[in-house]
């Protein structure tokens, strides 16, 4: 990418936070007040997920939908730190499935804590999450989060049957996507436009835009995991295929690899290292095969997809703000 376009898009996050930074403010102080725990160790675990940083881009979409179809309310802020809370639980739950090591440059908490007392405390987050949203005393909220959470679940039992397996379908990949983060980055639109005071039309049209940025941020992280480097990305490069995930680029160059380099790839998967394959040789593989390439034209579809929705509202900052983070979504190296 021109350093011209990386400036233009450095302005464009920096204005859009700026439209939502006061309340983004307010969620992360729900978020510290709200991830107390009469456990020491839970509020310990909390704080230290909560510092280390992310990019906050499931609050800012709740809030921007907030914002486009009427104002940010107490509710919002709550559900912001909701979703947040919700998407910590599950970060927490996949670095001790996944027996990670880092997490946004930092070592993770299941290396300091361990596994059980990780466990535990993602657990409290989701039900600390579903605590605060009971306070909306809304039904169609509760509904939205408890179908979010089982699918979110779903996802992340389907993933560990296909842990190990090189024979992935793209149709399989997909419904994992769909399931284990299309579907949240959806309910936060959903639920912004909810606290907003937007009809169903509205919200359904708002989850729609969302789950579309949500397929394409999935696909681009596919991507990223091979070619970004650790410094810039916040975890070890390669570490999907390491962990027996077979993904998108590498399904895509599959499809049409000679018998030696699926070998490659099956050592990676046997071994749960690079020792036999050489990381550098299957990302060579997956860019003969143009897996790099497929992939970022699959998610270019979904952007696409994506900012047609949010051309159909009204213009407004927040209205050109959903629209540059579609950008921002596709155009990102961590």
């Amino acid at each position: 990418m021109g350093l011209t376009s990386r400036i233009g898009q450095a302005l464009t996050a920096r204005e859009m936070l700026d439209l939502v930074k006061d309340d983004l403010e307010r969620v992360e102080r729900e978020i510290s007040l709200e991830s107390v725990a009469s456990v020491d160790a839970v509020t310990t675990i909390n704080r230290y997920l909560q510092d280390g940083g992310g990019k906050r881009l499931r609050p800012m979409l709740l809030l921007l939908a907030s914002r486009l179809v009427g104002a940010v309310s107490d509710g919002s802020i709550r559900m912001a730190a909701v979703v947040e809370m919700i998407h910590t639980a599950t970060l927490v739950h996949d670095d001790v499935i996944d027996i990670a090591k880092t997490r946004r440059g930092r070592p993770s908490s299941n290396t300091i804590w361990g596994n059980h007392t990780c466990v535990l405390a993602g657990d409290w987050l989701y039900m600390q999450a579903f605590q605060i949203a009971l306070r909306e005393r809304n039904f169609h909220v509760l509904d939205l989060l408890i179908a979010l959470t089982q699918l979110m679940v779903e996802g992340e039992l389907l993933q560990l049957e296909s842990i190990g397996k090189i024979a992935i379908s793209e149709a399989d990949y997909m419904e994992l996507v769909d399931r284990k983060t299309a579907s949240l980055f959806s309910a936060c639109a959903r639920l912004g436009a909810m606290m907003g005071g937007a009809d169903e039309t509205t919200e359904a049209r708002l989850g729609e835009f969302s789950w579309n940025l949500g397929i394409a941020f999935q696909l681009v992280d596919d991507v990223l995991d091979f070619t970004s480097n650790e410094k810039v990305f916040g975890k070890p490069v390669g570490s999907d295929l390491r962990e027996g995930k077979v993904t998108l680029p590498l399904i895509y160059a599959l499809e049409n690899a000679e018998p030696d380099e699926k070998r490659l790839v099956d050592n990676v998967l046997k071994d749960g290292n690079y020792d036999r394959a050489p990381f550098s040789e299957i990302r060579r593989l997956i860019e003969r095969h143009r897996g790099f390439e497929r992939v970022r034209e699959r998610a270019q579809s979904f952007t696409d997809k994506a900012r047609a929705i949010v051309t159909e509202f009204p213009e407004s900052p927040y209205q050109r703000a959903l629209a540059a983070l579609t950008d921002l979504v596709t155009d990102r190296d961590h």
